[in-house]
């Protein structure tokens, strides 16, 4: 993940939902740092924003990726930002810089990509927050390390090629960064995790529809904590 902002003096100790705000000032911490998995979330109904992301974060998934695939989308990412403070959202599925324009205006702390253009490149990297162009191909590794990207998301991981592909280009790139998102379970998770070029996985097997639709946010809560303890090989952290 990249961000244009300026370097600032290291600030006084924060709480996990501002460390993203710091990644500009330094290498670390970075959004793919807070936790193994981020939640892709999409949302339906954006009253359901606040207290899915509470749930998420109390389960100890402070990175949120609110996905634009529905018209709540920008309401549930307002919302989010403007009462869920120890959440880290952002904004996923972003492919146009005007789309930019409006989750940064609606509070997102970075955004996603599933593939980029130099244009929408250059959107994110002039929005003032950290931000993950999505990649699948060795190629498009190669262009952004040459433009001093070089965290990633993989996408879409399962059908691109998976951990073998990952794997395979660790040794020729070992100096990108990958969060792969796409077809990624709890059965899976730690065999991406156990990778020395991944640092977390996208997923939202803790976010079962039928749980979203009854408001069972205890569910979502405990689903999330699994999540939040996975680890490379399966075992807890």
């Amino acid at each position: 993940m990249s961000s244009p902002l300026p370097s600032a003096p290291p600030p006084p100790p924060v709480p996990a939902s501002a460390a993203i705000a710091t990644a500009a000032a330094s290498p670390a911490p970075s959004v793919l740092d807070l936790s193994p998995v981020i939640p892709v979330v999409v949302v339906e109904d954006a009253a359901d924003a606040v207290p899915l992301a509470r749930a998420l974060v109390a389960g100890g998934l402070p990175a949120i990726e609110v996905t634009l695939r529905t018209p709540a989308a920008p309401d549930a990412l307002r919302a989010i930002a403007a009462e869920v403070p120890d959440a880290v959202v952002g904004a996923g599925t972003v492919i146009t810089p005007e789309q930019v324009r409006e989750v940064v205006a609606a509070g997102a702390r970075f955004l996603v990509s599933p593939g980029w253009t130099d244009v929408l490149l250059e959107s994110m990297r002039t929005s003032g927050v950290p931000f993950l162009p999505g990649v699948s191909t060795v190629s498009e590794v190669v262009a952004l390390l040459e433009r001093g990207v070089r965290e990633m998301k993989f996408f879409p991981a399962l059908a691109a090629g998976g951990t073998p592909y990952l794997k395979a280009i660790a040794g020729p790139l070992p100096q990108a960064r990958f969060c792969p998102t796409g077809g990624i379970g709890p059965d899976s998770a730690p065999d991406y995790l156990a990778l020395p070029n991944v640092a977390c996985v996208g997923g939202s097997w803790m976010l079962p529809a039928d749980a979203v639709a009854a408001r069972d946010w205890a569910r979502i809560e405990r689903l999330a904590r699994a999540a939040a303890g996975l680890s490379a090989g399966g075992t807890s952290r």
